[in-house]
C-alpha cells in the first residue's frame, strides 16, 4: 500500500520532533502504522489497513480497544472526578485498593498506587529496601522491568549502560532465569533486598520455567531474609489463566506489581500490592513516596471497572477457551512447518512462538503485518516472537488469528530460506 500524504506528513514531522530513531527503524521495515479507527482487538491504520492487535501493547490493550464498559465508567467518573489530592484519601482510592487486595493473597494488606510500571518496580524496590535495611537487589538475565532509575539498572545492563547508569554491583546482581542454585548463591550473602523477577520474562520471549521455579524462588527469598516482589506487570490480570501467574505457580510474593492493563487502555494506572512487611514504610512515614497524580482519582474508577472485568467468572471462562483454541491451533501448525516454527511456550493467552533462525521473528513479523496481524518481537531473543491475546477475544477472531499465522509463517520460513 502506498502511504498517502497524511501518513507521510505525520512521519515526517515525527522524524523532527518525536523519535527520529524509531520512525527510521520502521520505515525500514516496511511498517509505518499510524492507528485510525480502533474497536476491540482491531484497529485501522489511517490509510484503511486492518490489523488484528497481537501485540497489544504488552496488555495495555488486555480488555481491547476502546472496552464500552471502561470507556463509560471514564465518561462518567469525568462528569464527578479529576486528579484528586494525593494528601488525601477518597472512596474511589478505597474502592480499588480493596478490589486489588480482594484478588490477591490474604496475607496481603496495602496498595500503593501510580502510573506507569516501571514507576511502581522503583517504589517496590525503594519499600523493599526500607522493610529489610539492605540494598542489593537480584533478577535475571533477560528481564525487563522499565525505564525508570531502579527499574532500568534492574535490567538489561546494556540499556542502562547507553544512559551511564551501568549498575553498582555491589547493588544489583544477575542470575540465569530458571535457576535456583545460581539464586541462592547470592541470597546466601545475606545483603539482598529483594528478589526483582517477571513471572515469564516478556521481553526474552515468554519462556516457561520449571513448575516448582517460582515458589522455589519466594522459598529462598524468605530463608534468607529478602523480599520477593512478581513483577506482573504483563503477566498480571489474568493472563495467564489465573490472576497473578506467580501465584498460579504456587509462589507467595511479597510484593506484586500491576500495570499496563489497569489502565484500561484509557488512563495511566499501576500498583504495588504489599504484605504486611513490605508496606512497614507506611506506619513510618506516610510522605516518604510521594507523587502528584498517585493514586489519581479518576484513574482510580478507571482501573476499578478494570478489576470489575477481569475478575468475572465469564472472563475465566474465556481465557480457558482461548488458552484451549491457540493451543490446538499452535500445534497444527507448528507440525506443518516444523524446520522453522519449532517451539510454544503458553501460559494462557501469554505466548512465545519460537523460531529455528535467530532473527526468525523480525521475518515473521513483517509477514503477519503484511496479512493482517499486528505482533512484535521478544527483543532479548529475536528467535521468538511474542503473541498476545487479549482476554475477551472470541472464538471467531482467534480463528482468524490462526489462519493468518498458518499462513505468514509460510512466507517467514521463505524469507529465511527455511522452507519444508
Amino acid at each position: 500500500m502506498i502511504m498517502s500524504k497524511e501518513k507521510k506528513e505525520i512521519y515526517d514531522e515525527a522524524a523532527k520532533v518525536w523519535n527520529p530513531d524509531k520512525v527510521k527503524i520502521f520505515r525500514e521495515a516496511g511498517i509505518d502504522i499510524v492507528l485510525g479507527e480502533r474497536e476491540g482487538y482491531c484497529f485501522e491504520d489511517i490509510d484503511g489497513k486492518r490489523l488484528i492487535n497481537m501485540h497489544i501493547n504488552g496488555g495495555v490493550f488486555n480488555l481491547g480497544h476502546r472496552n464500552p464498559e471502561v470507556k463509560k465508567a471514564l465518561i462518567e467518573g469525568a462528569e464527578k472526578y479529576d486528579a484528586g489530592n494525593h494528601y488525601f484519601p477518597s472512596k474511589v482510592k478505597n474502592d480499588l485498593c480493596e478490589a486489588l487486595l480482594a484478588v490477591s493473597p490474604d496475607y496481603m494488606k496495602y496498595i500503593n498506587l501510580n502510573n506507569g510500571g516501571g514507576e511502581s518496580i522503583d517504589a517496590a524496590v525503594k519499600f523493599a529496601r526500607y522493610a529489610t535495611q539492605r540494598k542489593r537487589v537480584v533478577s535475571v538475565h533477560g528481564g525487563f522491568h522499565g525505564s525508570t532509575g531502579i527499574a532500568m539498572q534492574a535490567g538489561s545492563p546494556e540499556m542502562s549502560a547507553f544512559f551511564n547508569m551501568t549498575p553498582d554491583p555491589e547493588l544489583y546482581s544477575q542470575v540465569d532465569f530458571d535457576n535456583l542454585e545460581q539464586m541462592e548463591e547470592i541470597l546466601k550473602k545475606e545483603d539482598t533486598a529483594c528478589v526483582l523477577l517477571e513471572s515469564l520474562p516478556a521481553t526474552n520471549g515468554f519462556p516457561i520455567p520449571d513448575d516448582n521455579y517460582l515458589k522455589g524462588v519466594s522459598d529462598l527469598a524468605h530463608k534468607y531474609g529478602a523480599l520477593y516482589i512478581a513483577d506482573e506487570v504483563q503477566t498480571g490480570l489474568m493472563r495467564s489463566g489465573d490472576m497473578w501467574c506467580a501465584v498460579g505457580y504456587g509462589a507467595e510474593p511479597d510484593m506484586i506489581v500491576t500495570g499496563k492493563g489497569l489502565s484500561g487502555g484509557y488512563y495511566p494506572m499501576s500498583a504495588v500490592i504489599m504484605n504486611e512487611k513490605s508496606g512497614a514504610w507506611l506506619k513510618v512515614d506516610g510522605f516518604a513516596h510521594l507523587s502528584s497524580f498517585n493514586s489519581c482519582e479518576l484513574g482510580c474508577v478507571v482501573a476499578t471497572k478494570v478489576m470489575e472485568i477481569v475478575s468475572r467468572p465469564s472472563t475465566k471462562e474465556n481465557v480457558d477457551m482461548l488458552t484451549e483454541v491457540f493451543r490446538k491451533g499452535l500445534a497444527k501448525i507448528q507440525k506443518k512447518h516444523s524446520k522453522f516454527f519449532i517451539g510454544v511456550r503458553q501460559r494462557g493467552v501469554i505466548m512465545g512462538l519460537e523460531t529455528a533462525h535467530p532473527e526468525g521473528s523480525t521475518a515473521l513479523m513483517g509477514a503477519l503485518y503484511k496479512n493482517g496481524i499486528w505482533a512484535m518481537r521478544a527483543n532479548f531473543d529475536q528467535s521468538v516472537l511474542q503473541f498476545k491475546a487479549g482476554l475477551l477475544m472470541d472464538k471467531q477472531l482467534a480463528e482468524e488469528v490462526l489462519r493468518i499465522l498458518d499462513i505468514s509463517m509460510g512466507e517467514a520460513a521463505h524469507m529465511v530460506g527455511m522452507d519444508e
